[in-house]
């Protein structure tokens, strides 16, 4: 155990998210996500549900505010087939806990199911939770930490 570090940040998944770069990908799987088919690198969070999951990475992932000040989401959720606006109950948890933990001026953007799958074998790395709630899954772009410890913010 470490201290004010979240129980939920295996050795392995702290290894991947302090290998990241800027601009690096992250996808947050539900417990139905092929993640095994879509990428090499795959951490697996059983017993975890997504907004957990998110509570834990985003206590120490930097958001990218790059993306941002290009009009890009930093972080985005996979859409409900043929209802691109509908936001589901595992979608308002993330958002709450993004604007908790990460701020409250972040976005949360969107994309369409296949080309979330696209965007994902692209990623860094897949973190699978068991949360079995259909349309759970998000991408994280990382972004930068300046030397005394804080998040970089890019205006826009």
């Amino acid at each position: 155990m470490l201290i004010k570090i979240n129980p939920i940040l295996s050795p392995e998944l702290l290894f991947i998210l302090r290998t990241m770069g800027h601009g690096d990908k992250l996808v947050l799987a539900d417990g139905n996500f092929p993640a095994n088919a879509m990428n090499k690198r795959v951490v697996r969070l059983d017993g975890v549900n997504i907004s957990d999951a998110a509570k834990a990475i985003l206590s120490v992932f930097p958001l990218d505010s790059f993306l941002v000040s290009q009009g890009k989401a930093a972080v985005s959720r996979m859409e409900v087939d043929d209802r691109p606006q509908e936001i589901t109950d595992t979608h308002k948890e993330f958002i709450d806990v993004v604007k908790k933990i990460s701020g409250s001026n972040w976005e949360v953007g969107s994309i369409e199911r296949q080309t979330f799958y696209e965007e994902a074998k692209k990623s860094y790395a897949i973190v699978t939770t068991t949360d079995a709630r259909p349309f759970g899954c998000f991408i994280m772009t990382k972004g930068v930490i300046k030397p005394d410890g804080s998040v970089w913010v890019l205006d826009k």
